[in-house]
């Protein structure tokens, strides 16, 4: 089973806009391979497209911190919260019908709590000069654990509201 075949792809690019509209941070909706299913895109910062313009920042950052995390929220049926390489949250709520999970929805681009961005390791990893990071990385929003928790409830709930109708005992 696929996600468009529970819902039209514009239910979910829906989901997608109205969490960032009310987070500001950067949602998509991924398959079960980790691919975005639409083509919506809205920043949360000015690092992450610097970052993922680079083929080794996609490689050594944004894939392995959204694989990594959606295994574990697919391992355990439950939204994880963690940072990406680079220091900045990766929230992973899993969608299943029934027992089957089916994709994603991934929520990223601030800091959490008061984590920080690593200038070194995302400079050492992408060959983005370090003092370009710093500069890409002021101004970056915060966001609170529990805000995060809060956000990955509402997620789900909202999940829910799209599946509900298909699960079949």
């Amino acid at each position: 089973m696929k996600l468009t075949d529970i819902a039209p792809l514009e239910k979910w690019v829906e989901l997608e806009k109205d969490i960032h509209k009310q987070t500001g941070l950067d949602v998509n909706v991924f398959n079960t391979e980790g691919y975005r299913i639409s083509d919506f895109k809205n920043w949360a910062n000015r690092l992450c497209p610097e970052i993922k313009a680079t083929d080794k920042g996609q490689s050594y950052i944004c894939a392995p911190a959204h694989m990594n995390i959606a295994a574990q929220a697919m391992r355990t049926k439950q939204t994880a919260i963690e940072e990406c390489d680079a220091g900045l949250i990766k929230l992973v709520v899993p969608i299943f019908v029934n027992d089957e999970f089916i994709g994603a929805v991934g929520a990223c681009g601030f800091l959490l709590d008061d984590g920080e961005v690593d200038s070194f390791l995302v400079n050492k990893m992408t060959d983005i000069d370090e003092d370009k990071v710093e500069r890409l990385s002021q101004g970056i929003k915060s966001i609170t654990t529990e805000k995060a928790m809060t956000l990955g409830n509402y997620i789900a709930a909202e999940i829910e509201k799209i599946v509900s109708d298909l699960e079949i005992d």
